[in-house]
């Protein structure tokens, strides 16, 4: 069967994406594939987006259940479907929402991968031992990353005049455009101004070359891609004797944001360096803190150790 035409409906919602909520690239195309592919369920069945009843909506959940998808992953499909109907029905085109008595998948809760204090040390003092501009580069990445928590999108391209104003606070412009801005430690300064020599360094011996990016490449971004960044860490986290499954930038930025909360930072503060809209996100890091509480206890408290031993407490 031909796929189905272009809704344009959904093409003057996607141009709403992009006019009036300046939504990022990915997002974009996120939104296009869920609801071109709830699009080609419903004209299987005769049906189409504009017209579609909850009666629809619940077979399409139900056939994505027996594929056997994530409930996150479907979650995040009725969330396409759930945006798509409410435009409608601000733009007049529709009076009910068909989605509006439609619950979610279930899912779980899951806890985001961590290291600990003393694996990302172990992390930064193998790449403090790669000699060179290449280590150099990799020191500063680690030190931005868990200094400050962006997001690895938003290290890659971060733009050499994010860090020339003042290098106390790193200038971060994340998802839709917004701007934040995060303090830097004194370890994290050092290793950008040993980074910014090296860069200067590499640059010139390009003929003089410039680069607005903090970390140039030769690819066709012009700066270092998320891709290339994963294997540089991956490959150091092996030096150090760790799964290279359980490190990736994301982890490190998981790390930032639990170690913040362990030594004391307001759940708030770290909602604003994360940059997440809403502190629900946030609050993830707290169950992580319950979890790791649960864990101490058990396994060093007296009387837990007594048990394991099948004694009885006196």
């Amino acid at each position: 069967m031909a796929a189905p035409a272009p809704s344009r409906h959904l093409e003057s919602f996607v141009e709403m994406l992009r006019a009036e909520r300046n939504a990022a690239r990915n997002t974009i195309e996120a939104y296009q594939h869920d609801l071109g592919d709830f699009s080609g369920f419903l004209a299987r069945r005769g049906g189409a987006l504009e017209t579609a009843d909850a009666a629809a909506v619940r077979a399409y959940l139900a056939r994505l259940d027996r594929a056997g998808m994530a409930p996150r992953t479907a979650a995040r499909r009725l969330s396409a479907i759930r945006q798509f109907y409410r435009f409608l029905i601000g733009e007049g085109i529709r009076q009910d929402d068909p989605v509006a008595i439609i619950d979610g998948p279930r899912q779980g809760r899951p806890l985001p991968k961590l290291l600990s204090e003393t694996e990302v040390g172990e992390l930064l003092a193998a790449a403090r031992a790669v000699e060179g501009p290449d280590g150099r580069r990799l020191v500063a990445l680690l030190e931005l990353l868990y200094a400050a928590g962006l997001r690895v999108s938003e290290l890659v391209a971060l733009p050499v005049a994010a860090v020339m104003r003042d290098q106390r606070l790193l200038v971060v412009r994340g998802k839709g455009g917004k701007e934040r801005m995060i303090p830097l430690h004194e370890a994290a300064r050092a290793a950008l101004n040993a980074w910014l020599a090296a860069r200067s360094q590499e640059l010139a011996k390009r003929k003089g070359r410039t680069s607005p990016w903090l970390f140039p490449s030769h690819g066709v971004s012009g700066h270092l891609t998320r891709h290339r960044f994963g294997q540089l860490l991956k490959d150091l986290a092996v030096t150090v004797g760790l799964d290279r499954r359980k490190v990736s930038p994301h982890v490190l930025r998981h790390a930032f944001a639990s170690h913040l909360l362990d030594h004391g930072a307001d759940l708030r503060s770290v909602q604003k360096m994360l940059g997440h809209a809403d502190i629900a996100t946030t609050q993830i890091y707290t169950h992580v803190a319950s979890e790791r509480m649960k864990t101490l206890v058990r396994d060093h408290h007296p009387l837990a150790q007594e048990r394991r031993r099948g004694r009885r407490p006196a």
